[in-house]
């Protein structure tokens, strides 16, 4: 089926919106500052982005209060997130844990969520794709019980969706994060602007989500998650390239603007190339993922692999051709780096991906994650 890759124009009127918050609430010298003493509460800003633009119902149904709308709009979204390198729960809150309630069945928390009253995430490992099995915590007549690492958006949500371990296999619950069972403790990360957190649990109270298939639930969830985690990947991406394009039509040295020389050029060029290359490719995948198409999961798996490596070259480019000013903390080139990768390794490494595109087509390949 052909499919129109074109942003329309409520997705445009929709990232003009994003944008303009994001440039207002969460400018680079306010972002620099997660990294300091006393680092700045950016809560503010999410309930601004999920409330009152109501991005955080996009891929809620209409008749739970949500937008209805599909992983088009929110891979829009994730793209001004990855642009601003914003320290906002979208992709654990809005896309995570809502696709997993969604094909789980569950309503009640879907609700709180679409209005952005709630905030929630998926507690898994940051690092797990999409086919992997998810061990580590278990439920029986005490409660949830056992501990996961480095789960994003934990520290920020209000609910925990949670697959755990029962008597008839895999299933999936929700926990309220002020049980007394639940402990989250937050984690240093490589990239601060996406908290991550441990969570234990010793013996808290859950709800089963849903009567749905927990295994399909989260295999959704992960696979929405790297289709769109390539969006954002783009959105961190263009904003390195533009920004250094705007730099070195600017900067003299020896009398000319540094992008006059024939080196500088060639460096951009190649740039250009492959951001548009992954602009395609992050868009493909979104699409398929909106379409429910056959060839969504090949999407997803291909954009993980190509994006993740775009994203971390731009922001190399973007600070090598920067000169001195780029390697300096008072530039903001180091959070696009610290977050394109950290992204490399979100969801499945680009080698787990190619590795999973390898088996379809019979390629021999090793087990190195």
């Amino acid at each position: 089926m052909n499919s129109d890759l074109l942003y329309s124009d409520t997705e445009e009127a929709l990232r003009d919106s994003v944008r303009q918050l994001l440039a207002d609430r969460c400018p680079p010298e306010a972002v620099m500052r997660l990294y300091d003493p006393g680092p700045p509460d950016f809560s503010g800003v999410w309930k601004e982005l999920a409330a009152d633009l109501g991005v955080a119902g996009l891929l809620v149904p209409d008749e739970l209060g949500g937008a209805g709308a599909s992983a088009r709009e929110a891979a829009v979204v994730l793209e001004e997130i990855g642009r601003a390198v914003a320290s906002v729960p979208y992709l654990s809150s809005a896309v995570l844990a809502t696709v997993a309630l969604l094909q789980a069945g569950e309503t009640d928390t879907l609700t709180g969520l679409a209005t952005g009253e709630v905030t929630a995430a998926l507690a898994v490992p940051l690092s797990t794709a999409p086919g992997d099995s998810v061990t580590g915590v278990s439920t029986g007549a005490g409660g949830l019980t056992g501990e996961v690492t480095s789960v994003a958006g934990a520290a920020e949500a209000d609910v925990l969706v949670v697959p755990a371990t029962g008597p008839n296999g895999l299933e999936l619950h929700t926990v309220s994060c002020a049980d007394a069972g639940v402990e989250v403790s937050p984690i240093l990360a490589l990239d601060m602007t996406r908290p991550l957190a441990n969570v234990r649990f010793s013996g808290a109270s859950s709800s089963l989500a849903g009567t749905g298939s927990a295994e399909a639930a989260l295999e959704a969830a992960l696979q929405t998650g790297a289709a769109l985690l390539a969006s954002e990947q783009l959105g961190v991406a263009q904003w390195c390239f533009d920004t250094t394009l705007d730099y070195i039509k600017q900067r003299k040295q020896f009398g000319r603007a540094i992008g006059s020389y024939q080196a500088i050029k060639h460096r951009m060029a190649d740039l250009w190339l492959e951001v548009s290359s992954a602009a395609a490719a992050a868009r493909y995948a979104a699409d398929t993922c909106a379409r429910s198409d056959l060839d969504a999961a090949v999407a997803a798996a291909m954009a993980q692999t190509y994006c993740s490596d775009v994203a971390v070259h731009a922001a190399e480019e973007c600070i090598q051709l920067h000169g001195g000013i780029g390697m300096t903390w008072e530039y903001p080139a180091h959070l696009y780096l610290k977050r394109a990768k950290s992204d490399q390794l979100a969801l499945g490494t680009g080698y787990r991906h190619r590795a999973w595109l390898a088996e379809l087509v019979d390629l021999p390949h090793d087990d190195r994650s």
